[in-house]
């Protein structure tokens, strides 16, 4: 269903805003993007590069860039930064070095690989303080010296309105940095461990899932332990979420990457080409009963092993 109809027959509770919902988001245009050749090691759903780094990196370019357009026009609003830099091959995706949060708070991460770390910047935060009120900033990146991490709202998946943490066990995910971080901006922390048909863990909790105002799309045949599988879905049900349960191959096609945003009209859900066409109708129709659907053309970024969710910071901040 094209997006104009769709949003003349949206009901009104899809125009409300949610505290699920940022009301902007923060992306970074990368000029020398390649697969992190750091983050390997760890991340089953990144794709080794090949010899052509500067077709690699124009494409990233251009699929961020189309990426920009595509939201603003749908009434996203979207604060674009360069990054010119050669030596940050991930920067492309900021919401694991800082998160924002309602009440004027702002996080900033450690990271598990090294040239992860220079992605953090003065300016995206000073542009939070003038455009935005934030009241506090906690930055826990002096915690890489410690060998602790948390990579931000990709070791986490938010449930803003029931204050729930939800984090995969991982290198990237340290459970005694989350306690913290729980504690000091009021969340509930949920850690669980997952794999899929190799064992192998989940680098990111947002590959495995999304938390919308009215939906959580997980795969919970990656969540291993049984009973803590029977305690997320039940802590869902109480949210009053519907749940789409998502497979492997959806995951491998990053179809639990996605984010809710706000636009002009109502609110909207965000994923890649590659993860909407892994979709059965059914789920769609399911999704879109909720919201609309916008895919976005991003191939050479899912290079990397994230996607669209993982481009966009969140601002959760009151605008001035």
């Amino acid at each position: 269903m094209a997006i104009s109809k769709f949003l003349n027959k949206m009901s009104s509770g899809n125009n409300r805003r949610s505290p699920q919902t940022p009301v902007a988001v923060i992306m970074i245009r990368p000029h020398h993007f390649v697969p992190n050749p750091e983050t390997q090691s760890d991340n089953a759903f990144q794709i080794k590069q090949g010899d052509d780094q500067f077709d690699i990196a124009s494409a990233a370019y251009t699929e961020v860039s189309k990426v920009i357009d595509v939201l603003q026009s749908h009434g996203v609003r979207v604060h674009a930064f360069e990054d010119q830099t050669s030596d940050t091959p991930d920067s492309v995706f900021p919401n694991n070095w800082f998160s924002t949060h309602p009440g004027g708070q702002v996080a900033i991460y450690p990271m598990f690989a090294e040239n992860r770390r220079k992605e953090r910047r003065s300016d995206v935060i000073e542009l939070l303080k003038r455009d935005y009120r934030v009241q506090d900033i906690v930055d826990y990146s002096g915690m890489e010296f410690d060998e602790l991490f948390l990579e931000g709202t990709g070791a986490m998946v938010l449930d803003h309105i029931d204050r729930v943490a939800y984090a995969a066990r991982s290198k990237r995910t340290d459970p005694v940095l989350l306690e913290r971080f729980c504690t000091q901006f009021n969340y509930e922390p949920m850690v669980f461990d997952t794999g899929d048909e190799n064992g192998t863990p989940v680098y990111h909790t947002n590959v495995l899932m999304c938390i919308a105002t009215d939906l959580v799309l997980i795969c919970l045949d990656m969540v291993k332990d049984q009973a803590r599988r029977n305690e997320l879905i039940n802590r869902f049900r109480e949210t009053g979420r519907e749940i789409i349960d998502l497979s492997l191959d959806q995951i491998r096609n990053f179809a639990g990457n996605m984010l809710e945003l706000q636009g002009r009209e109502g609110r909207v859900l965000t994923l890649s080409t590659s993860a909407y066409s892994s979709l059965s109708a059914d789920q769609i129709r399911v999704i879109e009963n909720y919201l609309p659907l916008i895919p976005l053309t991003i191939p050479t970024i899912e290079m990397a092993g994230g996607s669209v969710r993982c481009m966009l910071a969140g601002v959760h901040l009151s605008p001035r």
